[in-house]
């Protein structure tokens, strides 16, 4: 695998949104700070005290970057996590007590223009510092924050700026409060509240590939909420997108390095996103469903041969390019219908 990036000590203090919502988050905060005076030190104090901070102590990789023209991308590691405590009260983690649900690395281009978001399926089975080779979603479980940023580091040579754990509540809430979101599926455009769009991606009995459907259902989940907030009139009310930002917060926990004047001045930035330049794809993978010998545990194999090629695109921040010039070769959800 290509060497990883030393960019973690300039870029510590940089943050972005969570996943689902990031684009939208960041238009959000553009209007923000547009607002006069007294409603945008409102919405200011409202957000900062809303922030449930996580002290996370950011593996460094120590090697030279590759020297990028302008910004540098920013990257950041999103969990789900499976217990509600972890994301609303960090403060709560204890060793084996929560693994993580969903896990997705997400990149913002050096640009400004595009979002790379990259799930990576919770059963990848991957060498864990400490304690040999497991699934991925182990490594939240034995080592909380740290040791998952640093699992992801060594898997993808990628340089972990940021931090953040939520919980698929925030999801349910968001959906409804955008009046439901269209979610297309092999039977057609699904209209759905937040219960059933989130019964619909845990659905562990229907779904033909397991994980790797789930997968594809929360990219399809999370692209109907961008859909919502762009295409009704939410970011032209700070009411409404405060109203959308406080329920993320509600239900997530984000590194020491993140609060309101930095996302308000990211989101200048890229307040130009849409969900068009957001890329959804996940880890590609070989083998599926391996009994390991002596174990009755199903793991999923990732194909580094495809992986490792892709991460230096992704390092290099040119995910666009590599997509463009390898068609079909990483697994993304594009416009494609889920089951």
């Amino acid at each position: 695998m290509a060497e990883p990036q030393r960019r973690h000590a300039a870029t510590l203090s940089r943050f972005s949104r969570s996943t689902k919502v990031l684009t939208a988050i960041a238009t959000a905060f553009a209007v923000l700070v547009m607002s006069t005076g007294a409603a945008a030190l409102m919405v200011r104090y409202q957000i900062n005290s809303n922030i449930n901070h996580i002290d996370v102590a950011f593996p460094v990789l120590t090697v030279v970057p590759t020297p990028h023209q302008g910004n540098d991308p920013i990257d950041f590691l999103v969990l789900g996590s499976d217990s509600r405590t972890s994301a609303g009260d960090p403060s709560a983690w204890e060793e084996g007590g929560q693994n993580s649900d969903a896990m997705m690395l997400v990149q913002i281009s050096g640009d400004r223009q595009s979002v790379n978001v990259m799930s990576i399926p919770r059963d990848s089975w991957v060498p864990i510092e400490g304690h040999g080779e497991g699934k991925i979603t182990w490594a939240y479980s034995y080592g909380g924050p740290e040791l998952s940023i640093s699992t992801v580091q060594d898997l993808t040579g990628v340089t972990i700026d940021h931090f953040i754990v939520m919980d698929f509540t925030s999801f349910q809430e968001l959906t409804n409060a955008l009046g439901g979101v269209t979610i297309t599926t092999t039977k057609g455009d699904e209209r759905m509240d937040g219960k059933q769009a989130f019964d619909f991606v845990h659905d562990r009995f229907t779904v033909k590939e397991g994980d790797l459907d789930r997968v594809r259902r929360q990219q399809a989940w999370m692209k109907g909420i961008l859909s919502e907030v762009f295409n009704k009139d939410v970011l032209k009310s700070p009411t409404k997108v405060a109203s959308l930002i406080t329920i993320v917060l509600d239900y997530s926990a984000v590194d020491q390095g993140i609060d309101f004047d930095y996302l308000a001045g990211l989101a200048v930035e890229v307040k130009d996103l849409r969900p068009g330049s957001v890329n959804f794809m996940t880890a590609p993978y070989g083998q599926r469903g391996v009994i390991l010998p002596g174990s009755d545990q199903w793991v999923l194999m990732l194909d580094h041969d495809k992986l490792d090629p892709f991460m230096e695109a992704w390092r290099d921040d040119k995910v666009t390019e590599y997509l463009k010039e390898h068609p079909g070769e990483i697994p993304s959800l594009g416009d494609r219908a889920v089951e």
